[in-house]
């Protein structure tokens, strides 16, 4: 980075401040310099930049597209360095603890194990965050994500929470009529999908199978999935974890089993967590550890 090149931080801090309260009166009061200040700042930044950043024909100031471009990369530059700073000097300790998840992991697994994390930790604030998309993890947000897959994110660390392999299910009475000894059989029968996910169409596609679902694709809520497979509303591709028990109690049918090393891991900002954070990770490792015991073996 050319350090030389960029204009004064006096300067930028100015207006960021401007951009965010809409006014150098009040970008002045946020700093605690007057608006002449912060006027001077703004001339002296359009000067170095050779632009005009802010529009003054009109009664109020207004941000001309370069500035508006300048404004947003100095709201997530200042963000960034204030959520770091907090937290490297625990002045985001009181923040509430900030979990991101699927909305199968938070409804099958982690709700109804939530009680005993709160008995635990009552003085910690959560924040649950179910949601197929995966989000960025930055300072002052997100401390923890679980996410399925091999664990290869890059830039973050992962650790690994339990294995549990992909599974193909349905219910008996949807497949009793359409015998199913390869992938390709099942493009005639109707599919559910957690919505977000393109895991039906992936699977399919992963096994050779090109040719367009017959039957239909609906996607559900995360939560929904197991209801729509009991009521035989379709196949569909999930984790081994959430449908063992309906698999053993012949409500489903398991049709394939990709066995491997994906599972769900708990995923961080390299460093070392905040203390709530890490008391929530500690937490989910021993209930992984106690839920494996429960676990049958795979046949």
């Amino acid at each position: 980075m050319n350090w030389l090149s960029l204009p004064p931080l006096t300067a930028l801090r100015a207006f960021a401040a401007l951009s965010e309260t809409g006014s150098a009166s009040a970008a002045g009061d946020a700093l605690n310099v007057s608006h002449a200040a912060i006027s001077q700042q703004i001339k002296t930044l359009e000067g170095h930049m050779g632009l005009t950043l802010v529009d003054r024909s009109g009664r109020k100031l207004t941000l001309t597209p370069e500035g508006r471009q300048l404004a947003e990369a100095l709201t997530a530059g200042f963000g960034g360095i204030a959520r770091t700073i907090d937290a490297l000097t625990g002045a985001d300790e009181g923040r509430a603890l900030q979990i991101s998840t699927t909305p199968s992991f938070a409804a099958h697994w982690l709700m109804p194990r939530l009680a005993a994390f709160r008995q635990a930790h009552p003085e910690a604030d959560l924040m649950l965050s179910p949601t197929p998309q995966v989000v960025n993890l930055e300072p002052g947000g997100i401390d923890i994500a679980i996410r399925y897959g091999t664990g290869d994110w890059p830039g973050l660390d992962a650790h690994l929470l339990f294995t549990s392999p992909l599974v193909a299910v349905a219910a008996p009475d949807l497949v009793k009529d359409n015998p199913v000894t390869q992938p390709a059989d099942l493009t005639g029968l109707p599919w559910l999908q957690e919505f977000g996910t393109t895991e039906a169409s992936d699977w399919l596609r992963q096994r050779g199978v090109t040719t367009d679902r017959e039957g239909g694709l609906t996607q559900v809520p995360g939560n929904l999935l197991l209801d729509g497979l009991r009521n035989g509303y379709g196949v569909a591709v999930t984790v081994y974890e959430w449908v063992h028990q309906d698999i053993t109690a012949g409500r489903l049918l398991e049709l394939f089993r990709d066995d491997g090393p994906s599972g769900y891991y708990i995923v961080s900002r390299k460093g070392p967590l905040r203390p709530r954070a890490k008391a929530f990770a500690n937490w989910l490792r021993r209930e992984a550890r106690n839920a494996a015991r429960c676990l049958p073996e795979k046949e």
